[in-house]
């Protein structure tokens, strides 16, 4: 049996660290009441100092780094695409096709 990731949205872990700052209970009385698990709330209250009010974006929400960088990968892939299209195209344009050349000394013979 597997047993499956309880998620916990950004609002239930601030509200979880005002309890653990306003009620004077440890951490770990704490997560036994909410059924969290052991540790939880000491990661979550690290994550907090470390990134303030941006710790918990909640889902498909990501911080203004992970979204700079999100775009810039977008635009990177983008820009890739378009060299490889350009290289094609000057593959292509720079030598002569084989029936241009051909055409052009049938036509060179029959002026003789």
């Amino acid at each position: 049996m597997t047993k499956s990731r309880r998620t916990y949205d950004g609002e239930f872990k601030r509200e979880a660290l005002r309890l653990l700052a306003t009620s004077g209970k440890s951490a770990a009385q704490i997560e036994r009441e909410l059924g969290l698990g052991a540790g939880c709330l000491s990661r979550w209250k690290q994550k907090q100092a470390e990134e303030g009010e941006q710790a918990f974006p909640g889902h498909g929400r990501l911080t203004a780094e992970q979204e700079r960088l999100r775009q810039l990968e977008r635009e990177n892939e983008i820009l890739r695409q378009e060299r490889d299209i350009l290289k094609k195209a000057v593959a292509i344009f720079s030598h002569p096709s084989r029936g241009d050349s051909s055409s052009s000394r049938s036509t060179t013979r029959s002026s003789r």
